[in-house]
């Protein structure tokens, strides 16, 4: 790329201010990912001044389907692009947000095919230029790139297959037909375009290898396996040395950091599937759950670090790592440092990998009733930081708002439970995982002061449930559409609509599915996926029909005879166990069964790796209206820190977007969205009129789904 990412970065930038910071030409601001603005205009003393400049709305959230908005836009030259609930690509004026153009990728595929596409959450776009006309902008659409031209809103055809990139590309012969997308927006080096992926979390996973693209032609220049084949480093970590050929997962859903002056990409790396039982994947499972350190130009690891061995928990990095500059010893080093699901932070220098505070290998909870599974005697446990979440419940930490009657349920079920400290096996009985599945630091990540070295993370606090149960073998030959449909649906469904077809976490019941489809229609879903819910292309026809039949309760053809040849691979993905599901520990009532706070705000130094103030984040309103102060609520989308002394926060599902003081956290402002705004915000400039803008798109935690980009500035 002949343009330089300091050059883009530099639109609009104040004449005092490093001008990598001034702009938001990429997601997470600039290639740091540190999500710092250095302009000035809006302080601590006028902050309280803002007010909405201009909202657009982009016309079709879905409100059945709980439609989301997670996009951190970015504006080149005056114009912002983001992306709607249902993946249109939008260029909107960043100074009145008068829309410019709008990309709909369905239009490509023909009128009849719009179901086709697979409508992913999508949290950002990646912008390329030869720094002359060819300007160029990278999304993924279910499980394609696309090239778009950012002037036109058209299809770059050069690209790819007239466009397009198919995700699948790569992955060898056995991901054809599996679940494959990006969550995560792409990122640029030079003339490269690298990318992770989001494949499904169960035994039907695709491999997550990293590969990078040529941004003119689409062709694929190298890929790094995440699954090391035979002769690879890391392919000794598995025990079976034939599992790469059917284990999936270890990918890059977070998205990257890349180092421009290096050339060095920073890629963490999910679990390997399935998630919460490891019998068929024994070993530490490299490249599973790590930082890698890839040659951004050629894929060659220069260093990697392991966060989690053998990993049953779905414990992995969970959003892309940040770069900065740190003092130790009285020395300046370039670090980059990754927040956790775990609550914990690492800082490793730049170029070894060599972690700035010590990392300590502990013995953790061995013993487990999962017949095949063996997990790893030891995980990596950084001395500094202090963790930013509680990582245990005891019955000291039940919920002490709750009436008598729920304490004492809530107190009961504890007490039936495997809990009390970290990496507890998953059990038949049920284990508390705190944090929990979508606890500590999630995907919106944090953001870094680069004058100060503090980190500002916010995160969730939540306790799970993991609950393991036996699968009941049956010989599918004797088996008829009832038998293998509840089978099939334990197998593949239960996890996230739950045994009883309620639903659980951020996952929707299904129990009325009849209302809403039939026969041919929900396999058409099942085909094509949506949103969070993997497309299911690699099961069997029968096998689909099956599942419908129990699904929609087709009784007349409960009785047909299920006849069915299995593959290998049908074989390696029969599990002696199943997850019951993703469950929030609550009470009947939906009240959490853990004390507050359920959102935290936490500044910390690392330069010496001490906490510097943390404070709560947001309102949960059930327990606002019984008087109790400071609650919290799970939150999810990162913040942004400036150099005047602000931190600027969305995420709750109290719809609020709110303005810290970032030296003391004290609230300084805040102000009512049209939706939750589970996103990151950007802030940017145009015309010497400073913004900041925020996706309301809501969706989750039972809240409205909403459309609208709000931009807010000073009067």
């Amino acid at each position: 790329m002949s343009i330089s990412l300091f050059l883009l970065a530099s639109a609009g930038c104040n004449n005092d201010a490093p001008d990598q910071y001034a702009g938001w030409t990429m997601v997470n601001g600039n290639y740091t990912g540190n999500k710092y603005s250095s302009l000035t205009a809006i302080d601590t003393t006028n902050v309280q001044q803002l007010q909405v400049a201009w909202t657009y709305r982009t016309g079709d959230a879905d409100t059945a389907a709980h439609s989301q908005i997670q996009c951190n836009p970015i504006i080149v030259d005056g114009i912002m692009y983001a992306v709607s609930p249902q993946l249109k690509l939008l260029a909107l004026d960043a100074a009145t947000g008068v829309l410019k153009w709008a990309f709909l990728p369905y239009d490509t595929a023909g009128s009849d095919k719009k179901a086709n596409f697979n409508l992913n959450n999508n949290r950002g776009v990646a912008y390329w230029s030869d720094d002359k006309d060819d300007k160029r902008l990278f999304y993924t659409v279910g499980e394609f790139i696309c090239a778009v031209d950012a002037g036109t809103g058209k299809l770059i055809t050069a690209f790819g297959n007239e466009g397009k990139v198919d995700l699948h590309e790569g992955l060898g012969d056995r991901a054809a037909g599996l679940f494959v997308t990006a969550t995560s927006a792409p990122t640029i080096y030079k003339d490269l375009l690298l990318t992770g992926t989001r494949v499904s979390e169960g035994m039907d996973a695709a491999p997550g290898h990293i590969r990078a693209f040529d941004v003119r032609t689409g062709q694929m220049k190298w890929i790094f396996h995440t699954i090391p084949q035979p002769g690879e480093p890391g392919h000794e970590t598995w025990e079976d040395k034939d599992a790469w050929k059917m284990t999936g997962g270890a990918n890059n859903w977070m998205g990257m950091t890349i180092d421009q002056e290096r050339g060095i990409a920073y890629a963490p790396t999910g679990s390997a599937a399935m998630d919460f039982y490891g019998g068929k994947r024994l070993g530490a499972n490299l490249y599973a759950d790590c930082l890698l350190a890839l040659d951004a130009l050629t894929g060659k690891l220069r260093w990697h670090f392991q966060y989690i061995h053998h990993d049953t928990w779905d414990y992995d990095p969970s959003s892309a790592p940040v770069l900065l500059t740190v003092t130790h010893n009285e020395k300046k080093i370039d670090a980059v440092a990754q927040t956790t699901k775990t609550g914990f932070v690492f800082v490793f220098n730049r170029d070894t990998g060599e972690p700035l505070f010590p990392v300590v290998e502990t013995p953790v909870d061995t013993a487990t009733e999962l017949a095949g599974e063996r997990l790893w005697p030891t995980q990596p446990i950084p001395q500094k930081p202090a963790p930013f979440v509680r990582q245990s419940f005891l019955e000291k930490d039940i919920n002490p708002y709750l009436s008598e009657a729920e304490y004492e349920e809530v107190q009961t079920r504890l007490l039936s439970y495997r809990t009390g400290k970290m990496f507890m096996p998953g059990s038949l009985q049920g284990t508390v995982v705190l944090p929990g599945f979508d606890g500590g630091g999630e995907w919106g990540g944090p953001a870094v002061d680069p004058e100060t070295g503090i980190l500002y993370v916010n995160a969730s606090e939540m306790a799970w449930i993991l609950k393991m149960e036996e699968v009941k073998k049956k010989e599918s030959r004797n088996e008829n559409y009832l038998q293998a449909g509840q089978r099939l649906y334990q197998q593949h469904c239960t996890a996230c609509h739950g045994k009883d077809r309620k639903g659980g976490g951020n996952y929707p019941g299904i129990t009325n599915a009849y209302q809403k489809y039939d026969k041919a229609s929900l396999i058409e879903f099942m085909n094509n996926g949506r949103r969070m819910m993997p497309a299911f292309g690699h099961l069997k026809q029968e096998e689909k029909e099956a599942i419908v039949s129990v699904v929609l309760n087709l009784k007349n053809e409960y009785q047909r005879k299920f006849e069915i040849q299995q593959t290998a691979a049908d074989l390696f993905r029969q599990l002696p166990y199943r997850f019951t599901g993703y469950d929030k520990f609550l009470t009947k009532t939906g009240k959490p069964a853990l004390a507050p706070p359920w959102g935290t705000l936490t500044a910390i130094d690392l330069n010496t790796g001490e906490h510097v103030w943390k404070t709560v984040l947001g309102e949960d309103p059930v327990f606002k209206e019984q008087g109790v102060k400071e609650t919290g609520t799970e939150n999810y989308g990162g913040p942004v820190v400036t150099k005047t002394g602000l931190l600027f926060i969305a995420a709750t599902k109290d719809a609020k977007f709110r303005a810290f003081n970032k030296s003391n956290g004290r609230l300084l402002w805040e102000a009512s969205l049209p939706a939750a705004g589970f996103a990151t915000p950007a802030m940017y400039e145009v015309n010497g009129k400073q913004f900041i803008v925020i996706a309301c798109g809501g969706g989750k935690l039972g809240t409205a789904s909403g459309d609208a980009y709000v931009a807010f500035a000073l009067p």
